[in-house]
């Protein structure tokens, strides 16, 4: 396969600093590493995560030059494949490779992933987003594809039954 010109886009800042330029191996050097942890909180497994996000990108790369926000559009596109193959999956799949949040022992570490796992996806995705990607709930509404109020209130239900979840584990 034939090398890829680099395409430019313009970002929206994150910052206070003005908008810059980027090139597509720019943007997948940046957000390989937390699209692939993301994708693999919300699939549950590394294997999954990895296809979600190669296709996101494969996506991101057909459309590179008409996309304002490149971060946005993949977090979009992951969290809308790992929702697709949650869908099409018809068992679910343990799996020991999980990505796993930071200071945490493995026990409970271990814990909280398999909790997740119980979490409906849409829930599931809403934590993840807003507690482990650090997103607003404005950004978090934009990946999910609904408003904001419906972020909050999957979070709210989510964290509720997470708590439910790990008190009855901890017994």
């Amino acid at each position: 396969m034939a090398p890829v010109d680099p395409v430019e886009v313009e970002l929206e800042p994150t910052t206070s600093e003005p908008a810059s330029t980027v090139t597509f191996d720019e943007v997948f050097a940046a957000e390989l590493g937390p699209m692939t942890a993301l994708a693999t909180l919300l699939c549950g497994s590394r294997a999954v995560a990895e296809d979600v996000v190669a296709d996101a990108f494969a996506r991101l790369l057909l459309r590179f030059d008409r996309v304002d926000r490149p971060g946005a559009y993949l977090r979009r596109s992951v969290v809308n494949g790992c929702t697709g193959w949650r869908r099409r999956s018809w068992r679910e799949q343990p799996s020991d490779d999980r990505d796993r949040p930071d200071g945490a022992t493995h026990l409970e570490r271990a814990e909280l992933a398999n909790a997740l796992a119980t979490l409906p996806p849409r829930q599931r995705a809403a934590i993840v987003l807003r507690h482990w990607a650090g997103l607003s709930e404005a950004e978090a509404a934009s990946a999910l594809g609904c408003r904001p109020g419906t972020v909050s209130s999957l979070t709210h239900r989510g964290l509720a039954a997470l708590r439910i979840e790990l008190r009855e584990d901890g017994e």
